[in-house]
């Protein structure tokens, strides 16, 4: 039995997420090459945090370089959108042809209201903000939680939202709106019927139809993964997604792989049938990966529980939900991708007034030196972040080793 290096590995899940094209190679970003993007990986998650770019915008600069961001917003709020918002891994931005995989979690938010929005429709006055809302924006088009007046609500319920805003998230989740646009990142709604482009599918598949196709659609994406993982593109539960595993196995969907992982130790994967072609060109060495990036700690390539570790022996971490003292890292630390390792990373903060780009702090992983080369291809990354954010200077206040930020500066 064939047992694939762990550069083998690697190469398959970096090339099923775009991330191995040289920086010197890629094309320009035009809205198709942005829509391909988008749909050879699945979706793209949504997050508030903003010590830079949010992430949604970050995860296509990490697979293009610099972009127009505009052209982004195009395809998803443009009137020849492509992509829309919905609920898959979490929040997240979707190819408009895979809509229909959202109906069956509408219709059981319609028909099963889980307990939060149960007590909130039981009370009289609350119960009457969902017709009256609906009613409003059928009447007067797209609108934002902000343009409903109205500031009676309890304390201490639904985080202090307002009924109309609870409101807005009931028939959003639901089906009856969609989010038609964003206004300083504030979500503008309409109905769906005015939002939703006539050459969508609306036929609804049922929920087993539609977990198969996320099982399937999620290993292929991530291009080697196990079992256990296979359901982690959508957070799907395992006792969901197992029988899933299995039946594509069994069709020959998903083939079972051995590889040694970071450890040094034989692990059982899974790959998807299309993708075995490719794994063979990686473990023949014709696979080249040769990008520098940085990641968002939301792209999808961390997605499946634990697989930095196992192929990287690499722990990202996303430390800024914890308090200040329990960091190790940073607020908001960018992993750095060098060809197929992931050697770094730094926590970023942009100073939008003064154009200046400070890196917090900027690490090395243990046993990586600042050699000459990832050195060069860390500072060309960076220029083009700056660029991306339109920062005219770049300001490193601590560099573990020190002369790695040193010679970055001097690089720059």
């Amino acid at each position: 039995m064939t047992i694939y290096p762990v550069s083998a590995l690697r190469a398959v899940a970096l090339c099923t997420q775009n991330l191995h094209t040289a920086n010197s190679n890629q094309s320009i970003p035009t809205p198709d090459l942005l829509y391909q993007v988008i749909d050879q990986i699945g979706c793209v998650q949504i997050d508030t945090l903003h010590m830079v770019r949010r992430s949604h915008y970050l995860v296509p600069w990490s697979r293009l370089g610099t972009y127009n961001p505009e052209l982004f917003d195009d395809l998803i709020f443009g009137p020849g959108r492509r992509l829309f918002e919905g609920w898959e891994h979490a929040a997240t931005i979707i190819p408009l042809a895979e809509y229909r995989f959202q109906m069956p979690r509408q219709r059981n938010m319609r028909e099963h209201p889980d307990n939060g929005y149960n007590r909130w429709l039981n009370e009289i006055v609350q119960k009457d903000s969902v017709p009256q809302v609906l009613e409003r924006i059928r009447r007067e088009g797209a609108l934002k939680v902000s343009n409903f007046e109205s500031d009676q609500h309890e304390g201490g319920t639904w985080w202090n939202w307002r009924p109309a805003k609870v409101a807005l998230e009931f028939l959003y989740s639901f089906g009856e709106l969609m989010i038609a646009n964003r206004a300083k990142f504030q979500r503008v709604y309409d109905l769906t019927e005015r939002v939703l482009p006539k050459w969508v599918d609306l036929n609804e598949p049922s929920i087993a139809e539609r977990d198969r196709f996320w099982v399937e659609r999620g290993v292929k994406a991530l291009g080697v993964c196990t079992g256990r993982q296979a359901g982690d593109y959508t957070w799907m539960k395992v006792t969901h997604s197992k029988p899933h595993v299995e039946s594509l196995i069994s069709e020959g969907f998903l083939i079972p792989i051995s590889g040694k992982l970071s450890n040094g130790k034989t692990g059982e994967l899974l790959i998807h049938r299309d993708n075995l072609p490719m794994l063979q060109q990686a473990a023949d060495g014709a696979l080249k990966v040769e990008r520098t990036t940085f990641l968002s700690p939301f792209d999808n390539i961390f997605w499946a529980a634990r697989r930095d570790e196992m192929l990287w022996g690499f722990h990202k971490a996303l430390e800024a939900y914890l308090p200040a003292p329990k960091r190790v890292y940073g607020y908001f630390c960018l992993p750095i991708l060098h060809k197929d390792r992931l050697v770094g990373r730094f926590d970023p903060k942009l100073e939008r007034k003064t154009g200046t780009l400070t890196l917090r702090a900027l690490y090395l992983e243990p046993g990586i030196k600042p050699t000459e080369e990832i050195v060069t291809a860390v500072a060309a990354a960076m220029h083009d972040f700056m660029t991306f954010h339109d920062a005219r200077d770049l300001v490193i206040e601590r560099s573990e080793p020190a002369v790695f930020g040193k010679k970055l500066l001097k690089a720059i």
